[in-house]
């Protein structure tokens, strides 16, 4: 059987629901671990490495024992793309560290209508109206009730534009690539997790002492801090393997658009779990956003069959015009019998 006839392991549903699930619970667990009141261990950047680095001997062990197939991948194509992730993740954390917390919601916030515009001049995407509107709700909804105050620097502000434009151009060339080399999403995350995890773990403790000024190797760990760093490394491999599964099945906008919910848990668990405030505006801009994404998925569902409606009645007409084609073809060729008999 083709492979690309070969009926999916996970549902679409599956793939957002390990995507949500996996993305909270790796906040939570980040969350507990980088606090002051849990484990401080505040070195974003390497712990990003760890997690590459686990995914990267996932990825190995799977192709080691055949459970997945690895498909040639040209390396420059794999190293330039490990560059704009690395970019992407570092560009982040510098953003959070120089801007206030609501300039960095509203940075990533940014990143759909960018991925967006790089969908139109890269692939010529168009969006109607409808998704537009349904786009601008969502990213209405949760700048209400994420963005609070606002402060940039110019450091911070350049910083933020690297790490949006990075991680746009990251999420939309995870497409590409899957369906460029037709390669699934894991192997395509067991080829990039070594080189990244390479480059972040020898890059990432400098980039951690210029955000918060301690050295990694000075760190005392415990074994509840050893836990949940292993914790978080588990979820991030169920977190990343998500999203490019995501991404390759859907496009870069809807999981942006949709991912926003992972926005709205965290409120609500941070609420529940952490006494974190909940006000009316917070309640006001969730069930807008929630409002949004339903609408966003009801109309590119309602795009996607009308496209197919539309594909169908093209081979309609394609068709009946072959058989009126072979038709005549078929007479002409009897005429020709008919004529020949005649003559002799």
């Amino acid at each position: 059987m083709d492979a690309g006839k070969k009926k999916p392991v996970v549902s679409d549903a599956g793939a957002w629901a390990m995507n949500v699930v996996s993305a909270v619970g790796l906040i939570m667990a980040n969350k507990r671990l980088m606090s002051n009141s849990g484990y401080a261990f505040s070195f974003a950047t390497t712990l990003t490495g760890f997690h590459f680095t686990v995914t990267a001997i996932v990825g190995w062990i799977s192709n080691a024992t055949g459970l997945s197939v690895s498909k040639h991948v040209p390396l420059w194509e794999l190293l330039w793309f490990s560059i704009v992730a690395n970019m992407s993740i570092t560009g982040m954390n510098l953003s959070l560290m120089l801007n206030s917390v609501g300039f960095y919601q509203i940075s990533k916030l940014s990143i759909i209508p960018v991925v967006c515009l790089m969908e139109f001049f890269l692939h010529s995407k168009h969006y109607s109206s409808r998704v537009i509107m349904a786009v601008t709700a969502v990213a209405l909804g949760v700048g209400i009730c994420t963005v609070t105050d606002v402060e940039v620097k110019s450091k911070g502000l350049v910083c933020a534009c690297v790490a949006v434009f990075c991680t746009s151009l990251q999420q939309i060339t995870i497409g590409s690539l899957q369906k460029k080399y037709d390669i699934g999403s894991f192997e395509l995350l067991s080829k990039t997790a070594p080189i990244q995890a390479i480059s972040l773990l020898l890059f990432g403790p400098t980039a951690d002492y210029y955000l918060n000024g301690h050295l990694i190797f000075k760190y005392h760990y415990s074994i509840g801090a050893f836990l949940f760093i292993l914790l978080s490394c588990i979820l991030a491999v169920f977190c990343n393997t998500s999203q490019y599964l995501c991404i390759g099945r859907f496009s870069a906008t809807s999981f942006q658009v949709l991912g926003h919910m992972k926005t709205v848990c965290v409120l609500i668990l941070g609420w529940l779990l952490f006494d974190s405030a909940l006000t009316l505006k917070n309640i006001l801009g969730m069930l807008l956003a929630v409002l949004g994404m339903v609408f966003y998925s009801w109309e590119v569902e309602h795009e996607k069959k009308a496209k197919l409606a539309s594909d169908a009645r093209i081979d309609s007409v394609l068709a009946s015009e072959d058989a009126r084609l072979l038709g005549k073809e078929s007479g002409a060729s009897k005429y020709d019998i008919e004529l020949s008999r005649s003559e002799s």
